[in-house]
Protein backbone atom coordinates (compact mmCIF):
# COMPACT_ATOMS: atom_id res chain seq x y z
CA UNK A 1 0.00 0.00 0.00
CA UNK A 2 1.58 3.60 -0.80
CA UNK A 3 1.85 6.44 1.85
CA UNK A 4 -1.49 7.70 0.29
CA UNK A 5 -3.43 4.77 0.78
CA UNK A 6 -2.15 4.12 4.26
CA UNK A 7 -3.26 8.20 5.29
CA UNK A 8 -6.49 7.43 3.62
CA UNK A 9 -6.81 4.46 5.18
CA UNK A 10 -5.92 6.08 9.09
CA UNK A 11 -8.61 9.09 8.14
CA UNK A 12 -11.37 6.71 7.58
CA UNK A 13 -10.37 4.94 10.95
CA UNK A 14 -10.27 7.80 13.03
CA UNK A 15 -13.70 9.25 11.15
CA UNK A 16 -15.60 6.22 12.06
CA UNK A 17 -14.19 6.24 15.45
CA UNK A 18 -15.34 9.82 15.92
CA UNK A 19 -18.77 9.02 14.69
CA UNK A 20 -19.56 5.85 17.11
CA UNK A 21 -18.02 7.46 20.30
CA UNK A 22 -20.57 10.69 19.45
CA UNK A 23 -23.63 7.82 18.47
CA UNK A 24 -22.57 6.21 21.91
CA UNK A 25 -22.91 9.92 23.47
CA UNK A 26 -25.89 10.56 22.45
CA UNK A 27 -27.36 6.95 22.81
CA UNK A 28 -26.22 7.67 27.04
CA UNK A 29 -27.91 11.13 27.17
CA UNK A 30 -31.22 9.25 26.14
CA UNK A 31 -31.26 6.85 28.05
CA UNK A 32 -30.05 9.21 31.37
CA UNK A 33 -32.80 11.19 30.29
CA UNK A 34 -35.75 9.42 32.20
CA UNK A 35 -33.64 8.56 35.30
CA UNK A 36 -33.11 11.97 35.86
CA UNK A 37 -37.24 12.62 35.63
CA UNK A 38 -37.34 10.35 37.81
CA UNK A 39 -35.60 12.27 40.64
CA UNK A 40 -37.57 13.64 42.89
CA UNK A 41 -37.48 17.47 44.02
CA UNK A 42 -34.90 19.12 46.06
CA UNK A 43 -35.87 18.67 49.64
CA UNK A 44 -34.72 20.61 52.90
CA UNK A 45 -35.23 20.14 56.88
CA UNK A 46 -36.93 23.41 58.54
CA UNK A 47 -36.53 24.01 62.03
CA UNK A 48 -38.29 26.90 62.97
CA UNK A 49 -39.99 27.94 66.36
CA UNK A 50 -43.94 28.67 65.02
CA UNK A 51 -46.32 30.28 68.22
CA UNK A 52 -43.96 28.87 70.62
CA UNK A 53 -43.81 25.56 69.53
CA UNK A 54 -40.67 23.92 67.87
CA UNK A 55 -41.41 22.90 64.61
CA UNK A 56 -38.92 20.41 62.07
CA UNK A 57 -40.36 19.91 58.83
CA UNK A 58 -39.12 18.90 55.28
CA UNK A 59 -40.44 21.08 52.56
CA UNK A 60 -39.78 21.50 48.83
CA UNK A 61 -37.00 24.29 48.70
CA UNK A 62 -39.27 25.93 46.43
CA UNK A 63 -41.93 25.98 48.78
CA UNK A 64 -42.65 29.84 50.41
CA UNK A 65 -43.00 30.46 54.44
CA UNK A 66 -47.04 31.25 53.25
CA UNK A 67 -47.40 27.91 51.98
CA UNK A 68 -45.55 26.18 54.81
CA UNK A 69 -47.57 27.79 57.48
CA UNK A 70 -51.35 26.71 55.22
CA UNK A 71 -50.44 23.67 53.76
CA UNK A 72 -48.11 21.97 55.86
CA UNK A 73 -48.77 23.12 59.48
CA UNK A 74 -52.73 24.13 58.42
CA UNK A 75 -51.84 27.57 60.05
CA UNK A 76 -54.88 29.19 57.67
CA UNK A 77 -55.20 32.20 59.30
CA UNK A 78 -52.67 33.91 57.52
CA UNK A 79 -54.05 34.44 53.80
CA UNK A 80 -52.67 34.41 50.89
CA UNK A 81 -53.77 37.20 48.43
CA UNK A 82 -51.81 38.94 45.68
CA UNK A 83 -48.94 36.41 46.27
CA UNK A 84 -46.65 38.98 45.38
CA UNK A 85 -46.36 40.83 48.61
CA UNK A 86 -48.46 43.58 47.39
CA UNK A 87 -51.35 43.85 49.27
CA UNK A 88 -49.80 42.59 53.09
CA UNK A 89 -52.68 39.69 53.52
CA UNK A 90 -49.90 37.15 54.22
CA UNK A 91 -48.07 39.41 57.19
CA UNK A 92 -46.59 37.34 60.00
CA UNK A 93 -43.90 38.29 62.15
CA UNK A 94 -40.21 37.08 61.90
CA UNK A 95 -38.17 37.45 64.89
CA UNK A 96 -40.46 39.91 65.68
CA UNK A 97 -40.48 41.70 62.61
CA UNK A 98 -42.98 42.14 60.16
CA UNK A 99 -42.71 40.13 57.24
CA UNK A 100 -44.60 39.29 53.54
CA UNK A 101 -44.60 35.44 53.98
CA UNK A 102 -45.37 34.80 50.36
CA UNK A 103 -41.70 36.11 49.45
CA UNK A 104 -39.95 34.53 51.45
CA UNK A 105 -38.68 31.08 50.83
CA UNK A 106 -39.50 28.53 54.47
CA UNK A 107 -36.02 27.67 54.08
CA UNK A 108 -34.68 31.05 54.68
CA UNK A 109 -36.88 31.08 58.01
CA UNK A 110 -35.01 28.07 59.23
CA UNK A 111 -34.24 28.78 63.19
CA UNK A 112 -36.24 31.55 63.63
CA UNK A 113 -39.27 32.37 65.68
CA UNK A 114 -42.59 32.72 63.42
CA UNK A 115 -45.48 34.38 65.15
CA UNK A 116 -49.19 34.65 63.37
CA UNK A 117 -52.44 35.54 63.76
CA UNK A 118 -53.20 31.99 65.84
CA UNK A 119 -50.15 33.12 67.91
CA UNK A 120 -51.28 36.83 68.85
CA UNK A 121 -54.72 35.22 70.15
CA UNK A 122 -58.01 33.49 70.14
CA UNK A 123 -61.27 34.16 70.66
CA UNK A 124 -60.93 33.21 74.50
CA UNK A 125 -57.77 35.02 74.84
CA UNK A 126 -57.52 38.10 72.30
CA UNK A 127 -54.32 40.17 71.85
CA UNK A 128 -55.51 43.38 72.61
CA UNK A 129 -55.11 44.94 68.67
CA UNK A 130 -57.87 41.64 68.07
CA UNK A 131 -60.27 43.07 70.27
CA UNK A 132 -60.04 46.51 68.93
CA UNK A 133 -60.88 45.50 65.35
CA UNK A 134 -63.89 43.90 66.94
CA UNK A 135 -64.25 46.90 68.74
CA UNK A 136 -64.20 49.85 65.84
CA UNK A 137 -65.79 47.47 63.14
CA UNK A 138 -61.86 47.45 61.38
CA UNK A 139 -62.80 44.54 58.85
CA UNK A 140 -65.82 44.26 56.59
CA UNK A 141 -64.97 40.54 54.49
CA UNK A 142 -62.11 39.65 57.35
CA UNK A 143 -59.91 38.49 54.69
CA UNK A 144 -56.78 40.99 54.99
CA UNK A 145 -57.65 41.01 58.95
CA UNK A 146 -54.93 38.62 59.88
CA UNK A 147 -52.67 40.49 57.98
CA UNK A 148 -53.35 44.18 58.93
CA UNK A 149 -53.55 43.00 62.98
CA UNK A 150 -50.41 41.65 62.65
CA UNK A 151 -48.60 44.42 60.89
CA UNK A 152 -49.93 46.84 63.29
CA UNK A 153 -48.51 45.00 65.91
CA UNK A 154 -45.03 44.70 63.96
CA UNK A 155 -46.02 48.44 63.45
CA UNK A 156 -46.55 49.84 67.17
CA UNK A 157 -43.32 47.46 68.29
CA UNK A 158 -40.89 49.77 65.47
CA UNK A 159 -42.37 53.15 66.84
CA UNK A 160 -42.05 52.02 70.15
CA UNK A 161 -38.16 51.30 69.63
CA UNK A 162 -38.13 54.80 67.83
CA UNK A 163 -37.79 53.85 64.56
CA UNK A 164 -38.80 56.18 61.73
CA UNK A 165 -40.83 56.10 58.64
CA UNK A 166 -40.43 58.33 55.42
CA UNK A 167 -43.04 60.51 57.09
CA UNK A 168 -40.87 61.23 59.96
CA UNK A 169 -40.28 65.07 60.14
CA UNK A 170 -37.32 64.57 62.26
CA UNK A 171 -34.94 61.87 62.29
CA UNK A 172 -33.56 63.12 65.78
CA UNK A 173 -37.00 62.99 67.38
CA UNK A 174 -38.98 59.48 68.67
CA UNK A 175 -41.99 59.23 66.30
CA UNK A 176 -45.25 59.46 67.16
CA UNK A 177 -48.40 57.56 65.57
CA UNK A 178 -49.74 60.65 63.84
CA UNK A 179 -52.24 60.60 60.93
CA UNK A 180 -49.02 60.82 58.32
CA UNK A 181 -46.78 57.77 60.29
CA UNK A 182 -49.98 55.80 60.41
CA UNK A 183 -51.01 56.15 56.63
CA UNK A 184 -47.33 55.57 55.96
CA UNK A 185 -46.12 52.59 58.00
CA UNK A 186 -49.50 50.91 57.39
CA UNK A 187 -49.18 51.26 53.47
CA UNK A 188 -48.34 47.84 52.40
CA UNK A 189 -51.75 46.30 54.07
CA UNK A 190 -54.57 46.67 51.76
CA UNK A 191 -58.24 46.48 52.29
CA UNK A 192 -60.36 46.37 49.38
CA UNK A 193 -63.41 46.95 51.56
CA UNK A 194 -62.03 50.24 52.41
CA UNK A 195 -62.21 50.40 56.01
CA UNK A 196 -59.18 52.64 56.67
CA UNK A 197 -60.96 54.77 59.24
CA UNK A 198 -61.84 51.99 61.81
CA UNK A 199 -58.64 49.87 60.77
CA UNK A 200 -56.73 53.55 61.79
CA UNK A 201 -59.25 54.02 64.92
CA UNK A 202 -58.43 50.08 65.91
CA UNK A 203 -54.66 50.66 65.86
CA UNK A 204 -54.45 54.25 67.24
CA UNK A 205 -57.44 53.06 70.16
CA UNK A 206 -54.49 50.56 71.17
CA UNK A 207 -51.59 52.92 71.15
CA UNK A 208 -53.36 55.12 73.72
CA UNK A 209 -52.85 57.93 70.63
CA UNK A 210 -55.06 59.84 67.69
CA UNK A 211 -54.88 59.93 64.35
CA UNK A 212 -57.97 61.31 63.29
CA UNK A 213 -58.65 61.33 59.85
CA UNK A 214 -56.01 58.52 58.88
CA UNK A 215 -56.45 56.88 55.85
Amino acid sequence: MDEAGVCLSRRNVLIASAGTAAMAAVESADAAEPAMAALPPTMGRVTLTINGKAQTVDVDTRTTLLDLLRENLQLTGTKKGCDHGQCGACTVLLDGRRVNSCLMLAVMAHETQVTTIEGLGMPGRMHPLQAAFVAKDGYQCGYCTPGQICSAVGMLDELQRGMPSHATPDLAVKPLLSADELRERMSGNLCRCGAYSNIAEAITSVAGTSAGGAR
